[in-house]
């Protein structure tokens, strides 16, 4: 047998004979003969099975004389399988089992947020009695009971198949929910009742077979004959989970997962699960906004206010700059390209952290990080602020028994998998390694998509100078102070975003955009994967295409105000003419360049000299537009927090909890200590925010030492 050969089993399930893998488990093995066998506590992702929930009983020969939890065993050759189908003690092990779970569980499924999509229900109804023989008085319990800001438990409903729980150790590795008490005792709760505080945590909600764990967003705002689900791709960081966005009357109501086993794995981070109200934002911005004041504006007609872009436009000329947030769609930024390089010859912008083509050579599936034997994380940054799921699949590696580096060891690593926030870094050393996979964690969620589209809509360099115009693009790129400073400079500042707020002081007319919920479009992930955005629910204001091409004709531009069109022009200049329509819901990943493409060494990191601390700042994944517009998430945002490695906290006396005195070139700030596991030692981190008026070599103590 080669290595390539896989030895193969031949059993038999309900009479029916099939042929499957050695290892496989009994639950597949039925379904590869197209028979369900029912489950609860089962979940592949979760790791081994426990056998919780005991609904997969089945009669199973050779083996003992009793039902058998068909999740725990392994196919084998000769086996004779036999479900509920086809054996009466199956039948009435499953019926025993559902019997008992609704011994206590509330028959409350006209109010349950479950009811309708619940497996307990659907079981129930196929498998279990038709009629109670108990007449005693159901337990009741406190509910709901608020294990976060966005997530409710209802302890009545738990059936204790523990799949939370299991998330909770054996995937996200937060170790924040436990079962207390034993058993009829036995309760789901967090740990030392503290709130669940975990970037993963929505998961569980998705997980819970039956309406323990609810949404606080989503309890009582919709049944699931009155909803749409949309397939979509989450707009909120470069991994580009796959999504299913539900919506009611025209408004978001929820995230779902939607799983792409080579991306996400069904896995979605709270932020692109909960974030979705920013849709619905006080500060909105609806209609065309002219400033009059310092921080005031009054809004406009679309008429005018395109009358107004134009003329502004006319009177830059080619001295215009325009800055993206990464966040705009393929066809948004080669709209903007064909109006301002084409009918305007204004060749510059600010564009997102460029790719290297050099990584096309070694693309692979995110998937494949969990596969690897060594994998080398190269970041400054935490993996799981710029792109969470992929710190999912580390931890996965991690278990697996993979070798996790956080440098290049002095042997080399030919055959890992890097990782890196840092792309030159990426490249390089991809090529050095002799790499397997090479993954580059940008900042933004479409800037690999933006420059790409924005360098193929037209010819032409950028003017070295000081632009007369600068076009804003996106709400994150108004935030960053780099833009901002170039605000400074221009005579005329225009903006295209969401929020009021976002603008208020910097631009002279704001044009309203559309939030990745509420157009169709193109995306890039970080793997160089091409996926489609589906609208989900109509926008408070015309989509930037529509607006964009009716500009463009003024400059005798001809641009198409439908998103599918604009990217067939695209695609034949970037993505070999495959067509919108063959962008499937679950889209492939591009095959790897044939040729390593010249790479340049990156400049080495420069360490200040002096004594002390290396300060490295980062953008928290819960920051942003977005999250300052979901009430739910705001216990989720970090807080004056200092990161510190294990070496530095044994060395300075610090702990997690604990207040350090953090101070460079006469200022000073009091941050709370986190110890953290993947920092190298001469090395601390802080969000921007915390971090404000630090430079880059700091020296950290006890706050106590410090006012002694």
């Amino acid at each position: 047998m080669t290595d390539t050969q896989v030895e193969m089993v031949t059993l038999t399930v309900d009479g029916r004979e099939v042929t499957v893998p050695t290892g496989t488990g009994l639950v597949e093995a039925a379904l590869a003969a197209g028979i369900e066998i029912p489950v609860f506590c089962y979940e592949p992702r979760l790791g081994p099975p426990v056998g919780a929930c005991r609904m997969c009983l089945c009669e199973v020969s050779p083996g003992p004389p009793k039902p058998q939890a068909a999740c725990t065993l392994s196919a084998a050759e000769g086996m004779d399988v036999k479900t509920a189908q086809t054996s009466e003690l199956a039948k009435e092990a499953q019926n025993a089992t559902l019997e008992f779970i609704l011994v206590n569980h509330p028959l409350d499924c006209p109010v349950c947020d479950k009811g309708g999509e619940c497996p307990l229900q659907d079981l129930t109804c196929r498998y279990g009695p038709g009629s109670t023989r108990m007449s005693f008085e159901k337990r009741t319990l406190e509910k709901p009971i608020p294990i976060s800001p966005t997530i409710a438990l209802d302890r009545e409903r738990c059936i204790l198949c523990y799949r939370c729980t299991r998330f909770s150790e054996s995937v996200a590795e937060d170790g924040q929910l436990v079962a207390l008490n034993r058993g009829s005792h036995s309760v789901i709760a967090t740990f030392e009742d503290e709130p669940y505080l975990a970037p993963f945590s929505g998961n569980v909600i998705e997980l819970c077979p039956v309406g323990a764990l609810t949404s606080t967003q989503y309890r009582f705002e919709a049944r699931p004959w009155e909803i749409q689900n949309v397939p979509s791709v989450c707009g909120q960081c470069a991994v580009g989970c796959n999504t299913s966005v539900t919506t009611r009357e025209g408004k978001v109501k929820r995230v779902l997962s939607r799983n792409h086993p080579e991306i996400d794995e069904g896995w979605l981070c709270d932020k692109g699960r909960f974030s979705y109200s920013h849709l619905y934002a006080e500060d909105r911005i609806q209609d065309p906004l002219r400033k009059v004041a310092p921080r005031r504006f009054e809004a406009m007609a679309w008429t005018d206010a395109l009358d107004l872009a134009e003329s502004l436009l006319r009177a830059a000329g080619a001295s215009i700059v325009t800055a993206f947030s990464g966040t705009e769609t393929v066809e948004q930024a080669y709209g903007l390209g064909r109006l301002l390089r084409s009918g305007l010859g204004a060749h510059g912008a600010v564009l997102p952290e460029p790719v290297p083509d050099a990584l096309d050579a070694f693309r692979a599936p995110l998937s494949s990080i969990r596969d690897a034997k060594t994998i080398v994380v190269l970041c400054d940054e935490p993996v799981v602020e710029r792109a969470p799921i992929v710190d999912l699949w580390i931890k996965s590696a991690r278990r697996n028994g993979a070798q996790i580096l956080s440098e290049i060891p002095a042997e080399g690593a030919a055959g890992a998998v890097l990782i890196s926030d840092d792309a030159e870094r990426c490249a390089w050393f991809a090529r050095d390694l002799e790499a397997t996979a090479a993954f580059y964690l940008p900042r933004t969620p479409n800037g690999r998509g933006v420059s790409d589209a924005w360098s193929c809509a037209a010819d032409g360099e950028p003017v070295d100078e000081a632009p007369k115009l600068l076009l804003i693009s996106g709400d994150d790129a108004a935030a960053d102070p780099a833009v901002r400073a170039l605000a400074a400079q221009a005579e005329t500042v225009i903006g295209i975003g969401l929020f009021e707020e976002s603008f208020r002081g910097l631009c002279d007319l704001v044009l309203p955009g559309t939030s990745y919920l509420e157009r169709d479009g193109t995306t890039v992930n970080l793997e160089g994967r091409l996926q489609r955005q589906r609208r989900a629910v109509i926008a408070p204001c015309p989509d930037e295409l529509a607006w964009i091409a009716k500009l463009a004709e003024r400059f005798d531009v001809a641009l198409s105000p439908h998103s599918s069109l604009v990217f067939d022009e695209v695609s034949a200049k970037l993505y070999g003419g495959v067509t919108y329509a063959q962008l499937n819901e679950q889209a492939p990943l591009p095959p790897r360049a044939t040729a390593v493409a010249d790479v340049s060494a990156p400049a080495p990191v420069q360490i200040p000299a002096g004594d002390g601390l290396r300060l490295v700042r980062y953008r928290p994944l819960f920051s942003g537009p977005a999250v300052e517009r979901t009430p739910e998430l705001a216990f989720q945002r970090p807080g004056d927090e200092l990161q510190v490695s294990p070496p530095d906290a044994r060395r300075l006396g610090l702990k997690t909890g604990e207040q350090a005195a953090v101070s460079s070139n006469g200022t000073s700030r009091e941050l709370t200590v986190r110890v953290a596991r993947d920092l190298p030692a001469g090395v601390v981190r802080a969000p921007y925010a915390a971090a404000e008026g630090l430079h880059e070599l700091v020296t950290v103590a006890k706050s106590a030492e410090v006012t002694a």
